[in-house]
């Protein structure tokens, strides 16, 4: 359910953020990647079971498109520094901008 899936990536984000904030002394980075709507096997059945997704989706996506697996590539990558002494906790949305569009 939504209120499910919601809450869990919450609470991953809250983890991450702990993890961090606890190994920060030992060099350890820890950070979350937070995927938007990536097109993948469940979410093309998702979007042939619920009307209207691909174009709700689309609409509140920046780009104006679905991601594709490989975008998630480029968070992941971007986040580990050359300074593993001063490690960041926040999360990176991956998500075309549909976290930042209004």
């Amino acid at each position: 359910s939504a209120p499910a899936y919601g809450a869990s990536k919450g609470g991953i984000v809250q983890l991450s953020k702990a993890m961090a904030a606890s190994w920060a002394a030992d060099g350890i980075q820890v950070n979350a990647v937070l995927p938007g709507w990536i097109q993948t096997e469940l979410t093309d059945g998702a979007r042939a079971q619920v009307p209207g997704l691909n174009e709700r989706v689309i609409a509140r996506t920046a780009v104006g498109r679905w991601g594709q697996p490989q975008d998630l590539a480029g968070g992941a990558l971007s986040r580990p520094t050359a300074a593993p002494d001063f490690p960041r906790g926040p999360p990176t949305p991956v998500d075309g901008g549909s976290s930042i569009a209004a």
